[in-house]
């Protein structure tokens, strides 16, 4: 008995893993009608892409290869150091040392959709996640690379697990007896930073999407409190918000 297109396309819709795939090809690769020959075709493609994206995340763990010898390794990255207003966050993430998490890399390079569904892929399976954080008060009190500093200790003080060895994104923490690792651009060379990475974007930008509520105008929803043109002229107009940063404002009001 002949199955129905419909049918076809929700297998083909389940299918997500290379298994699955496999799966769906092997059971579909003798129907003659050209739309199941479609889609075949496609799942043979996304075997092909998936293949890649494994191949790429692999060569993703080699700092991780090279320090599971002393423990747990936990990847640090921060976000928020450039905008105007709200806080500098960061986030330490130890990931399983068998972690099958793909498509993670530099948070700026994804799309607000792929970070939320990573987001929670990683809260999900991490061994442990810590945040830290600094407002723009103590930004402009300590300066924001020593506030930087402090929210990525406090985001390693956070975790339910002591790490072993950090991998930094490029920085070496002061005040930190653990073994560090910075690393130039980790964010896309290392799975723990990229996580790190994609965490605390989304914990921070979730942050500023509910400021805008209390503070509309400067929009902080898509802005995120970085420099745009209408977030200035707003700022210009009406004056800072307890969010801004006076440090970084001097050359608008």
């Amino acid at each position: 008995m002949e199955i129905r297109i419909g049918f076809v396309k929700e297998d083909f819709a389940k299918a997500k893993t290379k298994e699955e795939l496999e799966s769906f090809i092997s059971t579909y690769e003798n129907d003659a009608r050209n739309s199941v020959i479609a889609l075949v075709e496609r799942a043979k493609k996304a075997i092909d892409a998936l293949e890649k994206e494994i191949a790429r995340t692999e060569v993703m763990k080699k700092y991780e290869y090279e320090n599971e010898q002393y423990g747990f390794v936990c990847g640090i990255d921060e976000v928020g150091r450039g905008p105007l207003a709200g806080p500098v966050v960061a986030c330490a993430v130890i990931l399983p040392a068998n972690s099958q998490i793909l498509y993670l890399n530099d948070s700026k390079k994804l799309s607000e959709k792929k970070r939320e569904e990573l987001y929670d892929v990683i809260m999900k399976e991490a061994v442990a996640v810590g945040i830290g954080m600094r407002d723009a008060g103590r930004i402009d009190e300590i300066n924001i690379l020593q506030a930087t500093y402090e929210a990525m200790r406090d985001a390693i003080a956070n975790l339910k697990v002591k790490p072993d060895v950090l991998l930094n994104d490029a920085v070496t923490i002061p005040g930190v007896e653990i073994k560090q690792v910075p690393i130039i651009k980790g964010d896309a060379k290392s799975v723990s930073i990229a996580a790190a990475s994609i965490v605390a974007k989304v914990t921070r930008d979730r942050m500023m999407v509910e400021y805008d509520k209390e503070y509309p105008g400067y929009e902080f929803a898509s802005s995120k409190g970085y420099g745009t043109q209408k977030h200035i002229e707003f700022l210009k107009a009406n004056g800072p918000t307890p969010l801004h940063r006076r440090s970084f404002i001097g050359n608008f009001i």
